[in-house]
């Protein structure tokens, strides 16, 4: 882990029986007590659901019984929970799920590897980090590719984490312009009865890359980049024969596209570009007997040198609690 036991915690297991299985977890640094607990234990109440185990504290003391694996693991993220307090890492209830969710993935990871990996400190001060083992990989293969595909539910922070990619990249003067592209296929609406001309038809569907924009940079700034052609945000048909150079370009909702526009998205990639292609194969919106062309980029491209492609599921989800039990209860569905 880097940190050792006897930096951060004393413990003593006592078994009384097989089950329940206990132990004491000391926390040697009085200053982390409240920061580790939350306010009246709000911490280890969340700890007690998420992990299946009953937690008390008492002093520095917190007494840990259940299950034996279970104790185990729950030792493991309070350990690692003191080392992200200690370094400075501000612990927050969602931060506490990431953190069970990642560790019980893979108990050999290192927390301050992810969550101190910042992508870009946007214009709010907020530092922009993966906040799971799946964005962390994402975040990873952006950087070591020119063309990575992040494929998954909702709320994964896929397109997210692509923009503020982008923007960090801009600002190191990796690239020249930021490039963000949509494909306008209708959701339940049809685009002839929408009010205005093209450019008011298709506004909607680039929305949500302007609201990620706008959360990277003030909004000021975001629209003076517009205007000087720095950001483009265009329609997946306006791509058609150009060839884009030193470019970070974002293909958001790539599951409506058709075979044909994937491959005519994907050869527009010029010298000193990278792209990221972004889409969730459960909602496509393409015409029945339409082909999407995601999907059919996923296998043709699969293992090809210079692609990566990247996974999420709906323990990646990053928003509201409440999204991930919507995303599990369609998977059941």
């Amino acid at each position: 882990m880097g940190i050792t036991s006897g930096e951060l915690f004393a413990h003593s297991r006592v078994s009384v029986n097989e089950d329940p299985y206990r132990c004491c977890f000391t926390i040697t640094d009085p200053m982390m007590v409240h920061a580790l607990l939350g306010q009246h234990n709000s911490h280890l109440h969340q700890l007690e659901n998420l992990l299946g185990v009953r937690l008390g504290s008492r002093g520095n003391d917190i007494q840990i019984s259940g299950a034996k694996l279970d104790v185990e693991l729950t030792e493991l993220v309070l350990n690692q929970l003191v080392a992200l307090l200690q370094k400075g890492y501000p612990l927050y209830p969602p931060d506490i799920d990431y953190a069970v969710n990642i560790l019980r993935s893979n108990s050999s990871i290192n927390l301050t590897d992810i969550f101190f990996d910042t992508v870009l400190v946007s214009a709010r001060n907020k530092y922009i980090a993966p906040k799971s083992l799946a964005q962390k990989e994402y975040i990873d293969a952006i950087r070591q590719n020119d063309v990575v595909f992040g494929v998954g539910p909702a709320g994964t922070g896929k397109t997210y984490l692509a923009m503020a990619l982008a923007v960090a990249a801009w600002q190191k003067k990796q690239v020249n312009r930021i490039v963000l592209v949509r494909p306008a296929v209708e959701a339940g609406e049809k685009l002839g009865f929408l009010p205005g001309d093209i450019a008011e038809k298709v506004n909607p569907y680039l929305q949500p890359l302007y609201d990620a924009l706008f959360d990277m940079v003030e909004r000021s700034k975001g629209q003076e980049m517009i205007e000087e052609g720095i950001v483009e945000v265009a329609p997946l048909a306006f791509m058609r024969g150009r060839t884009l150079n030193d470019s970070f370009i974002i293909l958001d909702e790539a599951q409506n596209t058709t075979r044909e526009q994937m491959k005519m998205f994907l050869t527009r990639l010029g010298f000193g570009s990278k792209a990221v292609v972004t889409g969730d194969v459960t909602q496509i919106d393409l015409p029945s007997g339409r082909p999407s062309g995601l999907l059919d980029a996923l296998r043709i491209l699969d293992g090809l040198d210079g692609i990566a492609i990247r996974r999420f599921s709906q323990i990646d989800v990053v928003r509201h609690p409440i999204v991930q039990r919507i995303v599990q209860a369609y998977e059941k569905a």
